[in-house]
């Protein structure tokens, strides 16, 4: 199963995204849907949490436990749904760069030797590589056939979460679907996963973070100990220490976001300070940026970061 804080195949309930929901549908019953698609938004919309209901629909429609279509459901007694979090599914294969680690050529490869292999059912055949975006130009090269010559029975679903550029020859080969959510469909998301899942938010839940992103970082939040009544340092303290011990690159991304909405309130209260404080936030932010690219001294790289914060004091 993959690692996400909240699970898309945990996530029975399909929330704010129907409209996708049904235009999937829609294509896949016309015989319509697209051998290579591409889905591109931002990380933490729920695109993989649709594509997985998506599928749900397709594989246990002729079951006696069908998708519940009307209310977006997923039925937790489907062969096909715990078949998936069994792992013995044969007709989905899921690739994903983990904690935004790049896709390996030899993970493409052992991709196109399943593929090479007739499935044992009558199913179609779906392949979902999420964060496509982390494909390398070697592991790129390696799939671009399949991707230009897939089988009859075979679906390519890729999710670009617009966290890297991704590369031209990927694109041009996919039919595209932007997925947009309005901040209202979002906190909808929000809102229910805090319910159903007794979350107790941490993170400012008025700034601007994708559902995903904000279960995410909350979820760091309490594994690393933040408190919200100590200081930035204290907090890009613990979170630059838990990437050198977990190398998870979501505390990088956390640890520039805190410092973002730091100085986006100090703004708030210094207005004529804009300029010095919009100049601090980015060299602050480069500095974190520079000791994840360049394996810095972590000690050396809080003192930097410390003497920065002095000058908003």
């Amino acid at each position: 199963m993959l690692k996400i804080p909240q699970s898309p195949f945990q996530s029975t309930k399909l929330i704010s995204l129907d409209q996708y929901f049904d235009e999937l549908v829609k294509l896949f019953e016309s015989d319509s849907l697209p051998k290579v698609l591409l889905l591109t938004g931002k990380k933490g919309l729920g695109k993989f949490t649709l594509i997985f209901h998506f599928l749900n629909y397709v594989y246990s429609k002729n079951e006696k436990t069908p998708y519940n279509v009307e209310d977006k459901l997923i039925n937790t007694n489907s062969k096909f749904y715990n078949s998936i979090l069994d792992k013995t599914c044969p007709d989905v294969i899921f690739l994903q760069a983990l904690e935004g680690k790049n896709i390996k050529i030899d993970d493409i490869r052992n991709l196109k030797s399943v593929l090479s292999r007739s499935s044992l059912s009558k199913n179609p055949r779906f392949v979902i590589i999420d964060e496509v975006e982390f494909l390398n130009i070697n592991s790129i090269n390696a799939l671009l056939k399949t991707l230009e010559e897939p089988r009859d029975n075979n679906y390519f679903i890729l999710i670009n979460n617009q966290q890297a550029d991704l590369i031209e020859t990927v694109s041009s080969r996919c039919l595209k679907n932007n997925i947009y959510l309005s901040s209202k469909k979002q906190k909808k998301i929000i809102d229910y996963f805090i319910k159903d899942n007794k979350i107790d938010i941490q993170i400012d839940s008025q700034v601007n973070l994708t559902p995903g992103v904000l279960l995410k970082y909350n979820e760091l939040h309490n594994r690393y100990k933040l408190n919200n009544e100590e200081n930035i340092l204290a907090k890009i303290n613990k979170l630059l220490h838990a990437y050198k011990k977990d190398k998870d690159k979501t505390t990088i991304n956390m640890s520039v976001f805190l410092i973002d909405h730091f100085f986006y309130l100090l703004v708030q209260k210094n207005i004529n300070k804009i300029d010095i404080l919009i100049n601090l936030k980015s060299s602050i932010i480069n500095k974190i940026n520079d000791f994840l690219i360049y394996n810095l001294n972590i000690s050396s790289v809080l003192k930097s970061i410390e003497l920065e914060l002095k000058n908003v004091r």
